[in-house]
């Protein structure tokens, strides 16, 4: 014997089924918001009762789709515990998708028992049909509907998991719907399709008093029309709160922090003000001690801005100073804290920051600040004076960097204004003096006054002089020989270090040119670069120019920068040195090992060697840490294809030790001293013999 289907009703089963389905995903989302609160168990037992009616509703709307020749009826309590399995079958699925995380292995568990939970439910209310003889099932298709059963299960947890967020879009939930819906479909009419009904078939729920199939209708269509549509009313309603209460907390914690902006923040500027920055520079100090680091503060007052206010009014002064704060925000870090004092006044305060990085952040401020702004159709310029005070160096207390900065930025301004001027109150010479030695400094290169001496640098393992450094010296007429500390930094702050550059490579070249045709053998001639050098735009002109015009091979200069100055802007840093290269000119990374390089730009850099700091070489015979991190970065050369120079290196004990590491090239006064030119000559061939012993 065998059955019909009622197309109109089979089509409104997969209706049922689809619902179902949007239901349960709905409902997934609803327990998992609500997650840890009372509220979940009863979103839990709410959509496990819609979700299971709704998978209960559209069985029995397919097994109403199907008619045979005889009266059929269902006994009401078979039918009553497969709505049951439903139910249990739906609490167990939203359990599931409401945990935090769903592994593939409890994914799949989750699939059989709920697979075969939906089964039991499936043949349970077959069986309500009670029919004699019995319901014969094809062996195949009856495996086919429990194979069916699972991977529905599956699909649908796995589904339901990952939709199960609020936010997630309802075309994106109803499409999810829609093939859930065919899955459970595709199962029940598998499991009917295995069904046999003998010829003389009779359905003893009929003869018995059973639920006649009329009545089962009216059932299926009032419950699940009811609860589906209640949960989903439910649903709507409560995702409706808790988007108005998002907005509402929307709107307090705006209205909160625009009462933090006006209490904390500067009002034409927007940048924080005296209270918030204490605040930033007393967080700034703690950091840094802890991780001690360094930090800088930079005082900047404007030159010349009463005037402007005086000539166009106070409007065309608001706007210079927005402008001004625009600037100078944009060339800065997300660490770092810009504020207005008041006035003309700007504090700057940058964490980790040591003086050579200080310096030229001060020298992009000035250029930036420098540049013509429009105001009211008016094209009006200024300067900018800048004080400098470093953590610890000049102070471990709010207070105390605020006031040294502050001191700084005056003695700027008492010297020419448009500058900066680092705090600098150990040092032994005072301010007439510091004045008239920056004086002097600027009439050294006409008076002829500054010289080169060279230190040779030799290579492992012959120890044959490899090349030398060219290393800046003044010949003061009052003070005698100057090495470089004691001037550098104030052609630093002065912005004297362009020139100065300028003529150290010139110089060295020249001098590399006169030994060649001395028929002297001099390999290589290494420059070292100052951080405003190395980002002047005309570096790459100067260098190409300068080797033009004594007529050098480029490959015989190397350009050393230190780590600091190479990542202080990695990207632009790797665009200047390609260039570099490009042209045949060597990079050498000078001090490696005391600054912060990132690996990921340091495999970046076209260099060509690593410059151990004398640092780690001084006390390498006794430090077991410094021996570490020679071998490491040794190691980091090798692997970067980069040879490694040993600076510092003062005794034998220190020689052996680096020739057993790996080094490829050694300096330091061991081998060879810094002598001016005309004796470097003799001191190659009088340095003493290479340590070879082990």
């Amino acid at each position: 014997m065998s059955g019909t289907y009622n197309e109109v009703l089979v089509l409104f089963s997969l209706l049922v089924a689809i619902l179902a389905s949007y239901t349960a995903l709905d409902m997934a989302s609803r327990v998992t918001t609500t997650q840890g609160t009372s509220a979940a168990r009863w979103w839990l037992a709410g959509g496990a009762m819609a979700m299971g009616l709704g998978i209960w509703s559209m069985h029995f709307v397919g097994m109403l789709a199907f008619d045979l020749p005889i009266p059929l009826g269902y006994d009401l309590a078979i039918t009553l515990y497969s709505m049951l399995a439903a139910v249990g079958v739906s609490a167990f699925a939203l359990w599931l998708v409401s945990r935090p995380d769903l592994p593939m292995r409890l994914l799949c568990l989750g699939a059989v028992l709920m697979g075969a939970g939906i089964a039991v439910m499936h043949y349970m209310g077959m069986a309500a049909l009670r029919m004699q003889p019995g319901i014969d099932c094809d062996p195949l298709w009856f495996s086919l509907s429990i194979v069916i059963a699972v991977a529905a299960s599956g699909a649908a947890l796995w589904i339901a998991f990952h939709l199960r967020r609020g936010h997630r879009r309802h075309w994106m939930r109803l499409a999810a719907a829609v093939v859930m819906g065919f899955a459970i479909v595709g199962m029940h009419y598998t499991g009917m399709a295995a069904a046999r009904f003998p010829a003389d078939s009779w359905c003893g729920a009929a003869r018995d008093g059973g639920v006649p199939t009329q009545w089962l209708a009216v059932l299926v269509v009032v419950a699940t029309v009811a609860i589906m549509g209640i949960a989903l009313i439910v649903s709507v309603l409560d995702r409706q709160m808790h988007l108005r209460i998002r907005h509402l907390a929307i709107s307090l914690a705006r209205a909160n922090e625009e009462l933090v902006q006006a209490a904390l923040h500067d009002p034409l500027t927007k940048l924080p003000n005296r209270v918030l920055l204490q605040d930033r520079i007393e967080q700034a100090i703690e950091k840094a001690k802890r991780k001690q680091e360094s930090l800088v503060v930079m005082f900047l007052d404007l030159d010349g801005f009463k005037s402007i206010n005086d000539a166009y009014g106070h409007q065309a002064g608001d706007l210079l100073l927005a402008a001004v704060a625009t600037r100078v925000r944009g060339l800065l870090r997300s660490q770092d804290t810009l504020s207005r004092l008041g006035g003309d006044e700007f504090v700057l305060v940058a964490p980790s920051t040591d003086p050579d990085d200080a310096a030229v952040v001060a020298q992009r401020i000035l250029d930036a600040v420098a540049l013509p702004i429009r105001a009211q159709g008016i094209d009006v310029q200024v300067t900018a004076s800048i004080g400098i005070a470093m953590y610890p160096s000049d102070g471990v207390t709010e207070r105390d960097l605020m006031a040294h900065a502050d001191a700084a930025m005056y003695h700027t301004k008492d010297n020419g204004r448009n500058g900066y001027t680092f705090f600098a109150p150990s040092m032994n010479i005072s301010a007439h003096q510091q004045l008239k030695l920056l004086n002097d400094l600027r009439r050294a290169v006409e008076r002829n006054e500054l010289v080169l001496h060279y230190q040779p640098k030799f290579a492992a393992p012959d120890y044959r002089m490899a090349g030398v450094e060219a290393l800046l010296r003044w010949q003061h007429p009052d003070m005698g020989l100057l090495p470089p500390g004691t001037f550098i930094a104030a052609a630093e702050r002065s912005g004297l270090i362009l020139s100065l550059g300028e003529w150290v490579l010139d110089e060295a070249c020249r001098q590399l040119r006169a030994w060649d045709d001395d028929g002297h053998d001099v390999p290589t001639i290494a420059v070292n670069l100052s951080p405003l050098q190395f980002s002047s735009p005309s570096l790459v002109e100067t260098v190409r120019d300068t080797l033009a015009r004594h007529a050098l091979d480029p490959t015989r200069l190397t350009l050393e920068i230190t780590e600091t100055t190479a990542m202080r802007d990695a990207d632009a840093s790797v665009d200047i040195l390609d260039e570099l290269t490009r042209m045949g000119v060597r990079i050498s990374i000078d001090d490696f090992g005391t600054g912060y390089s990132s690996l990921l730009y340091l495999k970046r850099l076209p260099a060509t060697e690593l410059k151990i700091d004398r640092a780690f070489v001084r006390e390498l015979e006794s430090n077991a840490d410094d021996a570490a991190i020679v071998a490491s970065i040794v190691a980091l050369g090798r692997t970067l294809n980069l040879k490694v120079v040993a600076e510092g290196v003062e005794t034998p004990g220190q020689q052996q030790q680096l020739r057993q590491l790996g080094c490829d090239f050694y300096q330091g006064y061991l081998l060879g001293e810094p002598v001016a030119a005309d004796r470097l000559m003799h001191t190659r061939h009088a340095a003493p013999a290479p340590c070879l012993a082990g």
